[in-house]
């Protein structure tokens, strides 16, 4: 069994699905509401930040999903205590925090890359951590350079050995001046959750100023941090000597949210996102919009649907926030396959973001990946060497096939692919796809999808 089989399975045992194949009978239009929750990207950082406080943290609105337990089992095995006093709510409390060996660690993360992100907190709690070597989805390369400079620039000694690494902080972590080449997410998490307790002051240039990260600044905020955020992605932090558990509701997932937007738009769909907020998704909208999407924003949530008549070509290039979302096009892509003309994805964030493409065309889309991207006069976003660019003609039938999942969000995208086609497709590693979307087989089963687990 390979690697990615593994950890497809072993991302669906977590939240109890009974088999890894879905076969879906498609053709039908999703219609009905279902409900979004803490976001993905917040949760699971939001309870490594629990490891900061002296007291005991609240978490609400916790997805019940693949990303959150494996959280959930590296902070147990480092003495956190949680409790669940109700759906969605967790209870972390850090007081018994303590080494744990490293076997276990890499055991618990399995295809996680959130251990990158104990770092701080456990060199400040215990002066030391690890890291296993570091998986997630294969969408491209995701160097932890960006991590381990910045965790450098504070303070900390890395070591590099064959199981991962080690790092030390003999002298304590003390503020920095950091420029990131790039405002990565992960990065600008890992500079705020050290910055917060180290000594004196961090400014950190280039940020990524993400909804989730403005979460988690909140977070911080509550816990007693000093958080300011200047223009042009410039964060200063001065370091406290302490700090308390705090009391939080995770922002809502808009990555979720804008997937099921796409679903409705694919199989000329109806579909009430309840929890998604216009605010996070107005980039997204704008773009559902130009493609021939219509959504009526509610106080509860956004409904999404295919008002009848033909979808238009649209060029999108990805961008960090508020630009349009790597997480996005994927799902998006599949109703581009419906749409009469030529569109075009300009992929700017993750190198191999389109591998998912070639079950699409599997299935009868006419996409080609070019692989050195495209120029273009109109193009807004900065070139980087190694983005990619997709063309998709529609619009062009689908039709069922077999396809394995290869990531994230890769994998609801086939998911949508699967509802729209006309037949019978068999889907397989769908347990990668519980990694980051809550209870996704029965909200399929809400909005009236035609589908039996295989085996």
């Amino acid at each position: 069994m390979n690697s990615l089989v593994q950890d497809a399975a072993a991302a669906g045992a977590r939240v109890g699905l009974k088999s890894d194949e879905i076969v879906i009978r498609g053709g039908k239009p999703l219609i009905g509401r279902i409900e979004v929750r803490g976001a993905k990207n917040l949760a699971t950082k939001a309870m490594v930040a629990a490891l900061l406080g002296d007291t005991p943290s609240i978490l609400r609105d916790v997805p019940d999903i693949s990303d959150v337990n494996v959280v959930r089992g590296l902070l147990s095995i480092h003495g956190v205590r949680i409790t669940d006093p109700a759906r969605g709510e967790m209870i972390l409390d850090p007081s018994n925090v303590e080494s744990a060996h490293f076997a276990e660690i890499d055991a618990h993360a399995g295809s996680s890359r959130i251990p990158i992100l104990f770092c701080g907190p456990l060199l400040h709690r215990l002066g030391e951590a690890f890291i296993p070597d570091l998986g997630g989805c294969r969408i491209g390369d995701r160097p932890i350079d960006f991590h381990l400079d910045a965790l450098r620039a504070f303070g900390a000694v890395v070591d590099k050995n064959y199981n991962g690494i080690h790092l030390t902080a003999p002298n304590g972590l003390k503020g920095a001046e950091i420029e990131l080449p790039y405002p990565s997410v992960g990065a600008t998490e890992q500079v705020l959750l050290t910055a917060v307790l180290a000594e004196g002051v961090t400014e950190l240039r280039n940020a990524a100023i993400e909804p989730e990260i403005m979460d988690l600044i909140a977070i911080l905020q509550k816990m007693g941090a000093i958080v300011n955020v200047e223009p042009n992605r410039v964060i200063f932090i001065e370091g406290v000597k302490s700090l308390r558990g705090y009391t939080h509701r995770a922002i809502n997932d808009r990555n979720e949210a804008a997937s099921w937007a796409a679903a409705a738009l694919a199989t000329k769909g109806d579909i009430f996102v309840e929890g998604a907020k216009q605010q996070d998704l107005m980039t997204f909208l704008n773009v559902f919009r130009k493609v021939g999407g219509e959504f009526d924003v509610h106080e509860d949530g956004i409904r999404f649907y295919h008002p009848g008549g033909e979808l238009k070509p649209v060029v999108i290039e990805t961008d960090v926030h508020p630009g349009f979302m790597t997480d996005w096009q994927q799902p998006l892509v599949v109703a581009l396959t419906q749409a009469h003309g030529v569109s075009i994805v300009h992929e700017t964030v993750y190198e191999n973001r389109f591998q998912f493409t070639e079950a699409l065309n599997d299935m009868g889309a006419q996409i080609v990946v070019h692989k050195d991207g495209l120029k273009g006069a109109e193009r807004r976003v900065a070139r980087r060497e190694f983005e990619q660019a997709a063309v998709i003609t529609g619009p062009t039938p689908l039709h069922g096939a077999d396809i394995r999942v290869p990531d994230l969000r890769g994998g609801f995208s086939h998911l949508i692919a699967a509802l729209t086609a006309e037949g019978e497709s068999k889907i397989s590693n769908v347990g990668i796809i519980a990694r980051g979307y809550e209870h996704f087989v029965a909200k399929l089963r809400k909005l009236g999808a035609d589908f039996d687990f295989a085996g």
